[in-house]
């Protein structure tokens, strides 16, 4: 069974609403980072570290904005990808590439871009 296309229209524009957020997210992370010094970034009051422990943190810091970064670009191919699938092949949106079965309505409103 596949979907209507009142479903179909509904879950279009979800995925391009979900496109929005994850581009703006990204836009918006790159950009503070470009607008910032490494010191802005850290918070700290001085070019000075006065403490090995300040490094480490605004390492840990750089790393998990970076893995943030790279989550968001990875969901952002997979909605992009769904998109493509939506357009190309309607009758087989939402169907599991794994299992062949129909994915649940309520799957695809919360994940519009599962594949399973």
């Amino acid at each position: 069974m596949t979907l209507t296309k009142t479903q179909l229209q509904h879950l279009e524009r979800r995925l391009q609403e979900e496109r929005a957020r994850a581009l703006q997210t990204l836009n918006r992370s790159v950009s503070e980072e470009a607008d910032e010094t490494g010191q802005e970034r850290s918070g700290d009051l001085t070019a000075y570290p006065t403490h090995p422990a300040d490094l480490g943190t605004d390492t840990i810091d750089a790393e998990l904005d970076a893995a943030g970064e790279t989550r968001i670009s990875q969901e952002l191919v997979e909605i992009n990808a769904a998109l493509d699938r939506l357009y190309q092949h309607p009758e087989r949106f939402g169907i599991s590439e794994i299992t062949g079965k129909r994915i649940s309505m309520e799957r695809l409103e919360l994940i519009p871009w599962a594949r399973s």
